[in-house]
Parts: C-alpha cells; sequence; structure tokens
C-alpha cells in the first residue's frame, strides 16, 4: 500500500568533487517541497519512495545519504518493511513555516563520515514470556524478552500472562497505544506525562498496575467489550463486529525507529458471517503526533469495514469535517483518572456509508476500495506536559488535523 503524505519534486543536479583534470562527478538530488497552508505545519512526515529516489538518481548511493535543509540534518530513517535488508521507504520529518517552501539535498556522506543520529521519539514493541509453561490457558513463570515477530499460540486468550501488557504497543512522545492481541482486538490508551519512550517499563511485573498512576502516565481508558479506540470491525446490521474468530494470528513489527514505527498484523481466516477473509493491518505512529495510521488489506471483499470509540456516560459526541477528511470524536472527563480525554477516528469523507452506534461504541461504518482501507484514530489526555484542556480547543486541533490532511504538502518544480 502506498503512503501519499507529500507530493515532492526531484531535481538532479550534478556536482564537481576534488580538484585536478580528473575530477569526480556525485549525482545529488534536490526536493522542493511546499506547505501550502496559511498556517505552519511542525513535525510533518515526508515519505520518499526508495525505488523512485533510485531511478531518478542511478548515481546516487542511497545507504551513504544523509537529508539536509540548509546547514541542518533532516530527522530521517530508512525503512526496510519487507525484511529484504534494503530501505523501501525514506521517512523524513520536517517543519514548515506558513506557506513556505523547503529546498531538501541528499547528500552523499564524505569519506569518514557517519550517519547523522536522531532522538528517538517514537516506539513499537511486543514482548511475551519465555522459559515458562502453558497451564491450560494461562501462562506460568517464565520472564518477558522483546521480539520482532510472534504468531500467538493456540493456547493464548485474554489474561493469560504471555503477553506483556495483552499485545504490541505503539508510541510517540504525546501519547501511546496498545491493541489485544486475542479475541477481543480492541484498541486502548496509554496517557502520558513525559515525552519519553515509556512502553519499556509497562506491565514487567505481569500484570496490569499500569491501570494505576504512575510517573510515565497510565493506561486511561475502560475499552469492556467496546471498540476502544479505532479497533477494527464490521458492521453486521445492529451491531460493530469485532475481528473475533479467526484461524490464527501473527504480528510483526515492521519498524521500530527515531521518525516512525510500525505493526504489522495478520488476522487469517476472520470469520464475518458468511464470509471468510484474511485481514492485514499496518498501524503506524510518527514522531510529534498523536495519529494512529491503519491502513488494512482483504483477501475477500466484505460489505463493508468499521471502527469507533467507546461510548461513555462522559463523553459528549463530535462530528466534523473539512475537505475531505471528517471525524467522530469524543471529549469529556471519560478517562480512568476521572479527567479529560478526547479521542477521535478521522475518515475521508468519499468511504463513509453511515455513522451509527451500537450498545457498547460510536460507530463509523466504511467501504474499503479495491479491498484496501486507511483511516487514523487519536487520543489526547488532560495530564499530557502540553495538554489540550477543553472541548473548544479540542476540536480547533481537529479541525486543524483535518485541513493537514486534505492538503498534502505540494512540490515545487
Amino acid at each position: 500500500m502506498k503512503y501519499n503524505y507529500l507530493i515532492i519534486g526531484l531535481l538532479p543536479l550534478i556536482t564537481a568533487c576534488g580538484s585536478g583534470p580528473k575530477e569526480a562527478l556525485v549525482q545529488e538530488a534536490t526536493l522542493a517541497v511546499s506547505n501550502t497552508l496559511d498556517t505552519p505545519r511542525k513535525d510533518a512526515l515526508l515519505v520518499l519512495d526508495a525505488a523512485a529516489l533510485k531511478s531518478k538518481f542511478s548515481n546516487l548511493d542511497l545507504s551513504k545519504v544523509k537529508f539536509v535543509s540548509g546547514e541542518s540534518a533532516i530527522p530521517f530513517q530508512a525503512n526496510d518493511d519487507n525484511g529484504d535488508g534494503r530501505a523501501e521507504t525514506y521517512a523524513l520529518l520536517l517543519d514548515f513555516a506558513a506557506g513556505e517552501e523547503k529546498s531538501i539535498q541528499l547528500v552523499e556522506l564524505a569519506e569518514g563520515e557517519k550517519m547523522p543520529t536522531f532522538p528517538k521519539r517514537t516506539q513499537a514493541e511486543i514482548s511475551h514470556k519465555i522459559n515458562g509453561h502453558w497451564e491450560d490457558r494461562e501462562y506460568i513463570d517464565g520472564e518477558f524478552q522483546n521480539v520482532d515477530h510472534l504468531r500467538v499460540p493456540p493456547e493464548h486468550t485474554d489474561h493469560s500472562w504471555f503477553i506483556r501488557y495483552e499485545g504490541p504497543g505503539w508510541e510517540s512522545d504525546l501519547v501511546g497505544y496498545r491493541f489485544y492481541l486475542d479475541w477481543r482486538n480492541a484498541t486502548d490508551i496509554f496517557g502520558k506525562k513525559t515525552s519519553e519512550m515509556v512502553l519499556q517499563h509497562v506491565g514487567l511485573d505481569g500484570f496490569d498496575s499500569y491501570h494505576e498512576p504512575s510517573d510515565w502516565g497510565m493506561d486511561v481508558l475502560k475499552v469492556g467489550a467496546s471498540l476502544g479506540v479505532g479497533a477494527l470491525g464490521s458492521w453486521m446490521g445492529d451491531k460493530a463486529l469485532r475481528v473475533e474468530t479467526t484461524d490464527s494470528l501473527s504480528c510483526t513489527i515492521l519498524e521500530n525507529g527515531v521518525v516512525e514505527s510500525k505493526i504489522l498484523t495478520n488476522y487469517f481466516g476472520w470469520q464475518v458471517g458468511d464470509v471468510k477473509t484474511d485481514l492485514t493491518s499496518v498501524l503506524s505512529i510518527h514522531a510529534g503526533s498523536r495519529l494512529s495510521r491503519q491502513d488494512i488489506t482483504l483477501s475477500q471483499a466484505l460489505p463493508n469495514i468499521c471502527t469507533g470509540i467507546v461510548k461513555h456516560p462522559e463523553g459528549k459526541l463530535l462530528q466534523g469535517e473539512k475537505g475531505e477528511w471528517a471525524y467522530l470524536a469524543t471529549w469529556g472527563a471519560q478517562s480512568l483518572a476521572e479527567d479529560n480525554l478526547g479521542m477521535a477516528v478521522l475518515y475521508r469523507k468519499v468511504d463513509v456509508q453511515e455513522t451509527t452506534e451500537d450498545e457498547h461504541s460510536h460507530v463509523v461504518v466504511l467501504t474499503p476500495k479495491d479491498l484496501q482501507l486507511t483511516y487514523y484514530f487519536l487520543a489526547t489526555w488532560e495530564q499530557e506536559p502540553n495538554a489540550i484542556k477543553t472541548e473548544e480547543a479540542f476540536v480547533d486541533y481537529l479541525n486543524g488535523v483535518l485541513i493537514e490532511l486534505s492538503s498534502p504538502l505540494s512540490a515545487g518544480l
């Protein structure tokens, strides 16, 4: 699935390096990227296709390239999403003033020069117990070990104490998430009181003490039988069916990067009424953002995919749209800390069948196109360091997000 975050212009530039009659020619590339909005954009994600870059600039060794704007190195990472040892994409993090155009250079490292390093602002992980044993559906003893891939054993179910905090987790410097890697398959929220990466410290005691306040924050959402925030399902006419009945599950940490992190989950044989389909999910988050992006692919067509937000007595339902995108959101004193929590799912208006509800969730029903669908979800908690603290501020924030999604950064050629 393509990531169409930005439109870019690639301008080839040949420069001479060295001196003397046999000067070496080194090919460089210049990217012209524009912010067409009349507002600044901070921590904007630019994803570049490695094959396209190599085709345009065949003399450039992309494994030895850094990205520069002016005198400053741009935070970036090379993404090897298919595990072949080569980058498929490059993820860059950019700041723009209102209406600004940036010229970005791809520069090969000089002899002996090290690749620049950048602060780690995202994380993805999954951790399960080893050196213990199963007793019926519970894993007894052992210790947790982080892994890059897990095929979920058939014994595993909810509260098996096998997977640390019951599933994979992902976070930015603003917020963290997890989902239950079992029949529940619902998404939960880790509210953060720090910009540091924290998931590696969560759930190490093997229990759910993360529901209690700590220095880093806490689990802030009671999910129950709902979709949590942004979980996958299918609308059955009167209720949302989560991804409950499957033949098997596997989960892979695609990227655990400084700029972007991604989790791939394969749901083999998801049963939806009379249809059985394989469902592939790629969840991603980037630095400086509350948004989780959900990209899904189906092997067999379904009449719809739904997502939504848990219903809470203190959660006020909000809806809005700007440009090509819309949101379904809630706001109010609905966190487990009994303070303000905002949650939203964001989706293309062209994909919507209806917005509805069932007993447990506010729901939006969407139509996959060519067996694929993309949407986003997010959360913001009152105790964040730079918190959104009012409903009005939350709505303003959501409208700004929709405008950015509807106005991708354009290229200057």
